[in-house]
């Protein structure tokens, strides 16, 4: 930014101004990448993050972890129902504190990420989200969405799969505006299907059915339970930071958490009532959930499984690629992000065209897998923002001259120590949980609690050289 200019209303020197016109527009194409957004392309309620963060979760990934809970952790489904509000809770909590600090800031949430880990430290942070966003969560719904119009058409799950893809890349090229837009209508639509087929599988459940559960079932679907919802908490400030900066933060929290909380803990519990009813199957697990419906409804639900992945991969493949630039990554173009939504798009296909088979047991890895590294992320993310409360930190988050060591140091550490100890799933156990298996996996709990205790110890080291600002 030339300093001899005026600052666009609500810029820091130094922060780099999203360029192009944008506004509402829906059928337009989102200019830019990571940049601030000034106040007079600010737009926008509060108020529309509860359709945003509930369309997502209206899909059978969801569904499925609460099928994980019974059918393969064991649980009894009142004690999974327990144990998945425990985890949403968590994962939902975390969600609103980051939103709601998106309008203020206006930037998005892997930018905001830069103050606690610094310009060149938030390469690990922001490149894990770009492989588990982009890459990952983008595989594990394209999946289920194949599976779902597969089993609706009769047509060949490959076939489907592209299908679904091309639907979701098109959607995220445009941007934020049209994700927007698109959740809020895709609610009409998902809201309506899944609250009736929720209502035929909930009045077939038998909650007293016996089961067998796991060694540390419980905080098994804790963890995992945690890892999905929390799964969306690095793209929170991503879908705030439209907002006017005079919104309440409070009700941008609120709305945010409010979304992912309701839609997480409704279909978590009917896809553990499902279990309870008899319908479960490995080879396509979305035609067993839809098997319990009458046929009709089961047609519909299907479709709508289809609609729910789309919604819940645009928002990853968006967030993916905003990530993937947040890794200062040069790309002189004025559609950077939208290029790079299609390339994840591309990267995410084939990622998901391999994980056709066997998809429960990866599902139910790479969701523990995610909570590894974001509960010490979230650990060093709140601990920081509790330190710097009432501190300016706009001049920090394009500065790539600032360092702060103390975070990636505090979140490595968490994760080594955690994960080799603690974790407890499909592809690893660690050795305190081989040991002590009745703790299930506690690897997010811990590696949150020590990465933000480490992060509060060396903060103050860190900030006697954060780096020297360039000379002009």
């Amino acid at each position: 930014m030339d300093p001899t200019k005026p600052l666009p209303t609500g810029a820091v020197l130094g922060e780099p101004v999203r360029p192009g016109e944008y506004g509402d527009r829906i059928a337009a194409v989102e200019p830019g990448g990571v940049e601030f957004i000034p106040d007079g392309d600010r737009h926008g309620k509060p108020l529309q993050l509860l359709w945003t963060w509930t369309s997502p979760n209206l899909e059978f990934a969801t569904v499925f972890l609460g099928i994980l809970a019974v059918g393969v952790f064991g649980l009894g489904f009142w004690e999974a129902v327990l144990a998945l509000l425990i985890g949403n809770v968590l994962g939902s909590l975390s969600h609103a504190v980051l939103s709601a600090r998106g309008p203020k800031h206006g930037v998005p949430q892997m930018v905001l990420s830069r103050v606690p880990f610094g310009f060149w430290g938030n390469v690990l942070p922001a490149g894990l989200n770009s492989v588990t966003a982009g890459f990952g969560w983008f595989a594990v719904n394209s999946v289920s969405g194949a599976f779902a119009l597969s089993a609706l058409t009769s047509m060949p799950v490959l076939a489907a799969l592209l299908i679904v893809v091309l639907a979701q890349v098109l959607v995220a090229f445009f941007g934020h505006n049209l994700v927007h837009a698109f959740e809020k209508y895709a609610l009409v639509f998902l809201g309506v299907v899944f609250l009736m087929a929720s209502m035929v599988l909930l009045a077939k459940a038998q909650p007293a059915a016996a089961t067998q559960p796991v060694p540390g079932g419980f905080l098994l679907t804790v963890g995992a339970a945690f890892g999905y919802a929390a799964g969306w908490n690095p793209y929170a400030a991503d879908y705030t930071r439209y907002l006017p900066a005079s919104v309440s933060p409070r009700r941008t929290g609120l709305w945010a958490g409010l979304g992912v909380f309701i839609s997480c803990m409704l279909l978590e519990t009917v896809g553990a009532a499902s279990v309870t009813a008899g319908g479960t199957s490995a080879a396509n697990p979305a035609g067993a959930f839809t098997g319990q419906l009458p046929g009709w409804l089961g047609a519909l639900t299907l479709l709508a499984i289809v609609l729910g992945a789309i919604s819940a991969n645009v928002i990853n493949i968006y967030s993916g690629a905003m990530s993937f630039l947040t890794l200062g990554v040069n790309l002189p173009l004025t559609f950077r992000r939208a290029l790079v939504a299609v390339v994840f798009g591309v990267i995410g296909f084939l990622l998901a065209w391999s994980a056709l088979q066997d998809a429960g047991s990866k599902y139910e890895s790479f969701l523990l897998v995610i909570a590894y590294w974001i509960g010490p992320w979230l650990g060093v993310m709140f601990t920081d923002q509790y330190l710097r409360r009432g501190q300016p930190i706009d001049q920090l988050l394009y500065a790539r001259w600032y360092r702060n060591w103390a975070g990636p140091v505090a979140m490595l550490v968490g994760i080594a120590v955690s994960v080799p100890l603690f974790s407890n799933q499909h592809l690893f156990t660690g050795l305190i949980a081989r040991q002590f298996p009745g703790l299930g996996d506690i690897a997010f709990l811990v590696g949150f609690v020590l990465a933000g205790a480490l992060y509060a110890v060396l903060r103050p080291l860190a900030a006697r050289n954060p780096g020297t600002p360039p000379t002009t």
